[in-house]
């Protein structure tokens, strides 16, 4: 046993003076886990779930400019002023999720984005026809703002009544309306002129009663089976990536003793075979438990990833360890030379992260897709994390993945102990 210690000693020593090595071990998976993150987290200008808009506006009067600025307050959008050329371009690029031009009048009727009137519609939007829960969404809130305006209008009510006595004389030549309809709309727009004759300046002003609904909004934390933020898939992925730089690592480190005759020399030292491969194992062991849990710290304390399991991380935390310490052992047989087992251990590597999610994240994956990812141990160990992260596994959903691990381990490890000892003669 204390040779096995003093082996893996040795090999741990050699791997903290291999800067570039560090690096693929530790630091490409914490740059992987902080960009995809940030990526798919929606963590730019709006944050997560805002629309992206231009607002073209046509009409240039202090109207529109105010309902421009309207939309800029919505905390549902991100609010950028194009000229209709460059607008309708960049939604037809995917660039804007929509348009929304302001048409020439709109400063001079502010009744008319909420009643409508004759003529072209004040108010456009320009949107990808498939997007129809935004266009809803968007449509929403174009009238929320044009109701803000109407309200601010109110302060002075004498000023409304000009448009309001326009619009009823739009009714009147206003061929394509139904005679009930438009009876009821010169009645309604003809006792608002009377109210608004009858209403003194600064009465009316917008305030938190005229403007929110009498709802209250209620915080609920998310349970279950989701993840909360984009880190929490993203760093279970760099858990992967950090494990299979240590199986590289210490792969292409046994065939790279083998070759400059180290290996032989320790054969022949009082040291036995199960002590010298048992040391590698150690090793990488070890290594791959500190980079996980150097992750898991760096995950909780910065990117405020959840440990909604404790014992469940630490218990996938040591077959992950154990079935990637196998596939180490194993792929340290598959060539002579330090080239042969560098590619053939990153081509079998990268497959079974293709495979098994970590590159693409489970969540995200087709449903025949997670069938054929059962056959990669990746999957398993990503599972595993995701489990005791955010997917609130119990005892009995971890019994399966943690199974799996660590046979894929076992067979691993005696695999690469077979044939290295038919290498040896």
């Amino acid at each position: 046993m204390s040779g096995a210690l003093t082996v893996a000693l040795k090999d741990l020593r050699l791997l903290a003076r291999d800067r570039a090595g560090l690096f693929w071990v530790i630091g490409f998976p914490l740059l992987m886990a902080s960009l995809f993150g940030a990526i798919f987290g929606g963590g730019g200008e709006g944050g997560r779930g805002s629309l992206p808009i231009a607002v073209v506006d046509e009409d240039g009067t202090n109207g529109s400019r105010a309902f421009a600025e309207e939309l800029g307050k919505s905390e549902a959008l991100v609010v950028k002023a194009l000229a209709r050329a460059d607008a309708v371009d960049q939604v037809r690029k995917g660039k804007l999720v929509a348009y929304v031009a302001v048409g020439k009048g709109f400063g001079d009727s502010p009744l008319g984005a909420l009643l409508g009137g004759q003529g072209d519609p004040l108010l456009e939007v320009g949107i990808d026809p498939s997007r129809r829960a935004e266009a809803g969404y968007l449509e929403g809130i174009l009238m929320e703002a044009s109701f803000r305006l109407l309200m601010d209008r109110f302060a002075d009510p004498k000023s409304l009544q000009g448009p309001v006595r326009k619009s009823i004389a739009e009714l009147d030549g206003a061929s394509g309306l139904p005679p009930g309809q438009r009876e009821v709309l010169k009645g309604f727009l003809g006792d608002l002129d009377r109210f608004l004759g009858t209403v003194e300046p600064g009465t009316v002003k917008r305030g938190p009663a005229a403007t929110s609904s009498k709802i209250k909004i209620v915080a609920v934390a998310r349970q279950g089976s989701e993840p909360r933020t984009a880190y929490e898939v993203s760093f279970p992925q760099a858990i992967i990536w950090g494990l299979l730089g240590c199986v590289s690592t210490f792969a292409i480190s046994i065939v790279t003793e083998r070759v400059n005759g180290t290996y032989l020399r320790l054969r022949l030292s009082p040291l036995s075979r199960v002590e010298i491969l048992g040391g590698k194992a150690l090793a990488c062991f070890a290594a791959s438990c500190g980079v996980v849990v150097l992750l898991l710290v760096v995950g909780r304390l910065l990117f405020g990833v959840r440990l909604e399991n404790p014992a469940g991380v630490v218990l996938a935390l040591l077959c992950s360890a154990t079935c990637f310490v196998g596939i180490m052992m194993f792929l340290s047989t598959l060539g002579k030379t330090q080239q042969s087992v560098a590619g053939a251990g990153w081509a079998i590597l990268l497959i079974m992260s293709m495979l098994g999610g970590g590159m693409i994240p489970l969540i995200a994956m087709p449903g025949w897709m997670r069938s054929v990812a059962s056959f990669s141990p990746v999957k398993w160990a990503v599972l595993s994390m995701e489990g005791a992260i955010w997917r609130g596994f119990g005892v009995r959903e971890m019994l399966l993945p943690s199974a799996i691990l660590l046979a894929v381990g076992a067979a691993g490890f005696a695999l690469g102990i077979i044939r290295l000892r038919r290498a040896d003669g």
